[in-house]
């Protein structure tokens, strides 16, 4: 005969408690309980604010032996959900003509990926100051490509698009390559500004950056910039190149 196997106190009592209407184990709410809350404990607060302060460019450029200085940047402050949003980006002019897109917006979160933006818009430079009441989206497209695209309607009926979108490719962990392209469009002619109807310009660039810290990377790249219509005859007129080939340098920086 083989020996009797001898049954533990732990096997016995879950052989009888089950039948008595008992269990050894927690039940749901009591293990709830005890679970650690990770979210706390990681300080993961979707609906706390927080900001953030980017120049994602700050550079100078060679246009046929002339050097020119652009910015652009952003910076908002809010949740997950809900921003306040500024950007603007222009070029600075030593005769005071400074000609620059300035936003202040509203940013409310209405998908995974994407915010809808709304709130105002004023130009700056090249003839009348311009202000613009905009709509638009912003989010993260497949294959990780960065769009924006807004609606614009101004006064005595103006109305404007534009188009930009951007991609980080990463060679190394800190070097980066940055393709983008900007389209911009107007309903109706604005002579004061030198601007025609229609699709008025394209901008493309790659640029290569190498980021010593996340937080500041220098760039060196290329850009073209290309008038069409009426905004390209305006450019002849002024005895103006409406098409350009740029190398361009200079730092992204956030904080």
């Amino acid at each position: 005969m083989t020996p009797a196997r001898r049954l533990s106190v732990r096997t016995i009592l879950m052989i009888a408690l089950p039948l008595a209407g008992w269990s050894l184990e927690p039940s749901p709410a009591a293990a709830a309980d005890r679970a650690p809350d990770m979210a706390g404990l990681m300080h993961m607060d979707d609906s706390a604010p927080v900001g953030k302060v980017m120049i994602d460019q700050l550079e100078w450029a060679d246009e046929s032996g002339r050097t020119l200085a652009d910015w652009d940047g952003e910076a908002w402050y809010g949740s997950d959900y809900d921003k306040a949003w500024i950007k603007s980006e222009g070029s600075p002019d030593p005769s005071d003509k400074t000609v620059s897109r300035n936003e202040l917006l509203w940013d409310h979160l209405i998908a995974r990926w994407w915010s809808l933006q709304t709130g105002i818009r004023y130009d700056l430079g090249d003839g009348p100051a311009r202000g613009w009441a905009t709509a638009g989206v912003e989010g993260l497209a497949p294959y990780g490509f960065n769009v924006e695209a807004a609606l614009y309607l101004g006064e005595e009926g103006r109305t404007a698009a534009r188009l930009r979108a951007e991609h980080d490719v990463l060679i190394t962990q800190r070097l980066i390559v940055q393709p983008e392209i900007e389209a911009d469009g107007y309903g109706k002619t604005d002579s004061p500004r030198q601007v025609g109807s229609g699709f008025s310009d394209l901008q493309m660039a790659l640029r290569l950056r190498y980021e010593f810290r996340r937080e500041l990377a220098p760039y060196v790249g290329i850009a073209w910039r290309r008038e069409f219509g009426p905004t390209a005859q305006f450019a002849r007129r002024n005895g103006t190149d409406p098409s350009a080939v740029l190398w361009v340098a200079g730092f992204h920086v956030w904080f």
